[in-house]
């Protein structure tokens, strides 16, 4: 799997320059125990005069999210499994907050949670303690350091402390995502030597959604991140992006793509915004 550092890209961040201007934003690499099952460790900390909302197209990934509000929303320091989530997800930011997360590599949360199939927690965000019991400490021991270099040891230990063990399913979703000739679920089936229903079984188990949604999740990143792209690479022919992308033909991509992020490509190009 692989072992470099962590993206820079802001990919599938809906107006990435409106949220990295008014919060800190960083992502750090985990222990190289853990790598082959996360994609990184993200840290975000703000201080805002007024609420701002974010927007973002989530990744076919599940993330644990540690958060801190002052004033607080909820009580204290809480942590919660955060499934894959289906839509567009909005999150209003108010005062002052810290959030530390880990987001998983498409299946690579089961390793650590194999008592569940992985798409029990699809569209859903659930306390952390419904998962990891024993995590009751988990938020403070990750929020309270200041140091980036603290809270990454924090987030190593507690996933030390609940695996991991292999799973085959990682590499499919690797492979669906790097190789941009598979356009379908019955390609990635057959490079990898299943059949279209075993390699849904396989995906409903090990990643809680389906091979066909997350191909089609992965369109969405690149469709969005060529539209936000525009301003310095010129306007996409979208034709000519959603037969790369392997649809059918540029109204399907214009529906997807709207369907998503509540606004069509062309309007988002021009300057990025949702409903």
């Amino acid at each position: 799997m692989p072992d470099s550092a962590p993206r820079r890209d802001t990919r599938g961040i809906v107006d990435p320059a409106g949220l990295l201007s008014r919060v800190r934003f960083r992502r750090h690499l985990p222990a190289p125990a853990l790598r082959p099952y996360l994609e990184h460790y993200w840290l975000i900390d703000w201080e805002l005069p007024e609420p701002y909302a974010s927007h973002v197209v989530p990744h076919p990934s599940v993330n644990v999210v540690f958060q801190r509000y002052d004033p607080p929303a909820t009580g204290d320091a809480s942590a919660e499994v955060a499934g894959i989530g289906l839509g567009l997800f909005t999150h209003e930011l108010t005062g002052t907050g810290r959030v530390c997360g880990i987001q998983f590599r498409p299946g690579g949360f089961r390793p650590f949670a194999p008592a569940w199939p992985v798409s029990a927690w699809t569209g859903r965000r659930v306390p952390l303690t419904d998962v990891f019991p024993d995590a009751t400490d988990s938020p403070a021991a990750v929020l309270t350091p200041d140091g980036d270099h603290a809270r990454v040891a924090a987030l190593d230990a507690f996933l030390l402390a609940h695996g991991p063990a292999p799973d085959h399913a990682m590499e499919l979703v690797e492979l669906a995502h790097s190789d941009r000739t598979i356009r379908r679920a019955a390609q990635l089936a057959a490079a990898s030597g299943l059949s279209v229903r075993s390699l849904q079984r396989l995906f409903a188990d090990r990643v809680g959604v389906g091979p066909k949604w997350v191909i089609l999740r992965y369109r969405i990143h690149e469709a969005l991140e060529r539209a936000e792209a525009a301003d310095t690479t010129g306007t996409p022919d979208w034709a000519v992006l959603a037969a790369e992308l392997g649809y059918s033909d540029q109204a399907h991509l214009v529906r997807d793509f709207t369907t998503t992020i509540g606004v069509p490509p062309t309007a988002y190009a021009r300057g990025p915004s949702v409903p």
